[in-house]
């Protein structure tokens, strides 16, 4: 059964840094692309970046772009996210997802990635 666990949020001033964490379990590493999404209140969950399960391509969404450094730790089935210069836009519920079979077209389609964890919320005050 793949379970995701995803943690790190946390309230944070304009500029400053959060490192996300995503633990997956019931999972081979490098067999699954993990994503990271958010939603903010009333607005619809968006792909944020994504590690990709062939070759470890990294995708970033032009919102973080930058300033996000998605990364993996094959011995801890971890995903990082690490955010920096956040910004109050940031502001949402952060997601981490996985799936096996994701193609390069679809990676921010939250529809398309078949596990989930539950969310880690991120404040980012102003």
């Amino acid at each position: 059964e793949v379970q995701l666990q995803a943690s790190g949020g946390g309230l944070v001033q304009t500029g400053e840094s959060l490192r996300l964490s995503c633990v997956a379990s019931g999972v081979t590493f490098g067999d699954y692309a993990i994503g990271w999404f958010r939603q903010a209140p009333g607005k619809e969950r968006e792909g944020v970046s994504c590690v990709g399960n062939v070759g470890g391509t990294t995708y970033y969404a032009d919102s973080v772009k930058g300033r996000s450094t998605i990364s993996s730790d094959f011995a801890k089935n971890t995903v990082y996210l690490q955010m920096n210069n956040l910004k109050p836009e940031d502001t949402a519920v952060y997601y981490c997802a996985a799936d096996s079979s994701i193609i390069t077209s679809s990676i921010y389609d939250p529809r398309q990635w078949d596990y989930w964890g539950q969310g880690t919320q991120v404040t980012v005050s102003s």
